[in-house]
């Protein structure tokens, strides 16, 4: 078993993802980051932890040019199948392997929770980002990984109770599992975060926790409300 389990869950990632993504993305989450990212005017995009290039294909088939990396070979290698004129590259987050201001759009689509550190994939964010340029993030919410060990609280009967929020302040790794995937996420406060962000000088223009649009199973969009799954957030860098 790898340390955070990617390697292993990567086919049944692939099977849950398909071309439009699993409930999460494509009920909650396509809804805002498409628009804002296609807001942004880019001709150029960087999309950090890619995986199997889903989104990446997105913003190409609306006519930009975005390349993806992502530290797992079998998502790579799976992006590279599905999109062979796109540029798909195995590294982390950490140490991208491009020069300064590079990118007019840098987006990180849940996978700084993947991270087991994020000042280096922060910095590293700001640093190819071009000045005026845009940097868009998904992130599980903190209030959600704050009660990922032990998930939603059931009744006798298997209805949803309530989803417990403990230890929000302090910040840990876990395994989650679903659906045949078994990885390592990792909780942080959103006070985390903001401190990375804010220490690079990038700009806060929008914050967001979306709901679910409708046309999706009901019971789903019902958990997604009650409890907050996701939180969006977009920044520039002054210039």
């Amino acid at each position: 078993m790898s340390k955070n389990g990617w390697n292993e869950s990567a086919a049944a990632w692939i099977a849950d993802i398909g071309e439009h993504g699993d409930f999460g993305r494509r009920y909650v989450l396509d809804p805002v980051m498409l628009p804002r990212a296609l807001a942004a005017k880019a001709q150029t995009a960087l999309d950090v932890g890619c995986g199997e290039g889903r989104f990446c294909r997105m913003l190409k088939a609306h006519g930009l040019d975005c390349t993806g990396i992502d530290p797992t070979r079998a998502l790579i290698n799976r992006a590279r199948e599905l999109d062979h004129d796109s540029a798909y590259i195995e590294v982390s987050g950490e140490a991208l392997p491009f020069d300064d201001a590079s990118f007019d759009l840098v987006v990180s689509y849940l996978s700084l929770i993947d991270m087991p550190e994020i000042t280096a994939p922060i910095a590293e964010m700001a640093r190819v980002l071009k000045p005026g340029g845009t940097l868009l993030i998904a992130n599980l919410n903190g209030f959600n990984t704050a009660g990922g060990e032990s998930g939603w609280i059931r009744d006798a009967k298997g209805d949803l109770l309530h989803y417990p929020v403990d230890h929000y302040l302090e910040e840990r790794a876990f395994w989650t599992e679903w659906r045949g995937i078994r990885i390592v996420n990792h909780h942080r406060p959103l006070s985390a975060y903001m401190r990375g962000l804010l220490s690079h000088g990038l700009h806060l223009r929008h914050f967001e926790e979306p709901a679910p649009i409708a046309g999706g199973p009901e019971a789903k969009a019902d958990r997604y409300r009650r409890a907050p799954w996701f939180v969006v957030t977009e920044w520039t860098k002054p210039g």
